[in-house]
């Protein structure tokens, strides 16, 4: 079977581009390692997106939220409906191996948990793999133990109990706060002198009081050596000192699979590691390999969103296609 397009990644924005293509007469197919929309399962469990949720919607179909701005749970439940609307083909669990050919040729391997290897045919191919699966590693001694993690899901198992999170940006924070609220003795430990400038508005008061209040302990100016199982050894002004953890959050942020986009030939700025791609298209250097979502920023994962990646799709098949669709308007209200 050859399909017109394969989108790796069954993110929102994996999910929009190949609604734009289904859209357009064209037979998608989706392709992700893990669960649909991964990052946003991994996602702490009660997380309240920013952004309102039309700001989320792909494919033309309303996201309905009972408050005014969308959870976590009315996000997942959301895109998982998206995908039955339009009815996608989609592989889930599967790991992409590599990818071999060219334009209007390509073919895309795998392989499932339980080792099974696939070969999918296609014309074009998508890659909206996003960041979320590649953490930015402290390269420390014990980071691989199994108390420490890059990611936060929720506050209860950790009730009266000595925490670690790592970081000063808005993970570190939301995740310092929730901790605490929730019953744990937590410490923040950050390179920097103080919070990072990006943190949201609401937080860094929030945070700022419970640090000067003593109800979350806060290191700043330290440096990581190492964890181990009961503490982490840090220095600070020269000297070193250890910090309690029973459990450690490492929300050091992520970045793209730079490695992948250049074992397929894909050019990427020397500073900047913005891959090399027609902004009209979005097609990069590589004839028939196209790039949506966070990727396409390189370095700077901030500058894309839901918001803006969702659109990208749109930007993608109007090249294929020669035009642009109207969005259109569903048979029920999908957040229902």
């Amino acid at each position: 079977m050859l399909y017109d397009l394969i989108c790796i990644g069954a993110g929102p924005t994996g999910l929009a581009t190949a609604i734009e293509a289904r859209r357009a007469g064209l037979r998608p197919l989706v392709i992700d390692r893990g669960c649909l929309c991964n990052s946003l399962y991994r996602y702490p469990v009660q997380m309240v997106f920013f952004t309102t949720a039309e700001r989320m919607e792909i494919g033309g179909l309303p996201l309905v939220t009972a408050g005014t701005k969308p959870t976590r749970a009315e996000a997942l439940k959301y895109y998982r409906r998206a995908a039955e609307h339009y009815e996608l083909e989609v592989r889930l669990g599967e790991e992409l191996l590599t990818i071999e050919g060219h334009d209007e040729h390509f073919r895309v391997y795998t392989r499932t948990q339980r080792g099974e290897r696939s070969c999918y045919r296609g014309r074009k191919v998508v890659l909206a793999t996003g960041y979320y699966d590649q953490p930015n590693a402290l390269g420390v001694p014990g980071e691989d133990l199994p108390h420490v993690t890059h990611y936060y899901t929720e506050a209860h198992p950790y009730w009266r109990r000595r925490v670690v999170v790592i970081g000063g940006r808005n993970s570190a924070a939301e995740a310092a706060l929730d901790l605490f609220r929730n019953g744990a003795y937590v410490t923040l430990i950050h390179r920097g002198s103080s919070l990072g400038p990006t943190v949201k508005y609401w937080l860094r008061p929030d945070l700022e009081n419970r640090i000067q209040a003593g109800e979350i302990q806060a290191v700043f100016n330290a440096r990581v050596l190492r964890i181990e199982p009961e503490h982490v050894l840090i220095e600070v002004d020269g000297r070193q000192q250890t910090v309690q953890a029973e459990q450690v959050f490492a929300m050091t942020g992520y970045h793209p699979h730079f490695d992948l986009l250049r074992s397929l030939g894909i050019e990427l700025e020397p500073e900047t590691l913005r891959p090399r791609c027609d902004p009209d298209t979005l097609e990069t250097n590589v004839p028939g390999l196209f790039l949506a979502g966070v990727l396409v920023g390189g370095r700077h994962t901030a500058e894309i969103f839901i918001e803006n990646g969702r659109f990208h799709g749109q930007k993608i098949v109007a090249g294929l296609t020669g035009r642009l669709l109207e969005a259109t308007e569903p048979t029920r209200p999908l957040g229902e």
